[in-house]
């Protein structure tokens, strides 16, 4: 049973988030969580299989999970996460693999802008230390279910790396 629930994977699994440049249309989805599927269900680590599972949140975010009580992830199979969520984002015509971008929202529209660009709507007041941001970083299941993805400014990162305190 390699593939799971992703709210039955362990609070301590490994994660971690995708996020499409651009809100998914509901085939784009289907599609993309189905050849996520495909792969996990082949996932292995050293030929152990992976016991993982994803989810998808407002049309843009994937979070894959892997419970490495059982078998832990290598760097050679973290690689082929990668490629082939890489393989995935040309096939959807949407980047989804950049860990450089900030999340943001306002209202109630999820933006995606540059760092750079952040740094200017923080300077000029454009978003504040209560905006809310998407924390893409986390490393554990649990932080999601602990409320630490969708956060204000003044709780995450961003904090630090764009505002003075």
């Amino acid at each position: 049973m390699p593939r799971v629930a992703f709210d039955r994977l362990p609070r301590n699994a490994r994660l971690w988030i995708f996020s499409a440049e651009r809100e998914l249309t509901d085939s784009e989805g289907s599609r993309l969580l189905e050849e996520v599927d495909v792969f996990i269900d082949q996932w292995t680590a050293h030929g152990v299989q992976l016991t993982a599972g994803r989810d998808w949140q407002y049309s843009r975010f994937l979070f894959v999970g892997v419970d490495e009580a059982a078998a832990g992830v290598s760097g050679c199979s973290i690689d082929s996460l990668v490629r082939r969520m890489k393989v995935l984002q040309e096939m959807l015509g949407a980047e989804l693999v950049n860990q450089a971008a900030v999340f943001f929202r306002t209202g109630s529209m999820i933006e995606r802008v540059s760092r750079e660009r952040f740094a200017e709507l923080a300077n000029s007041g454009m978003v504040t230390t209560n905006t809310a941001v998407f924390d893409n970083t986390l490393t554990k299941v649990g932080d999601i279910y602990a409320g630490r993805w969708e956060v204000s400014v003044s709780e995450s990162w961003h904090a630090k790396a764009f505002f003075d305190e």
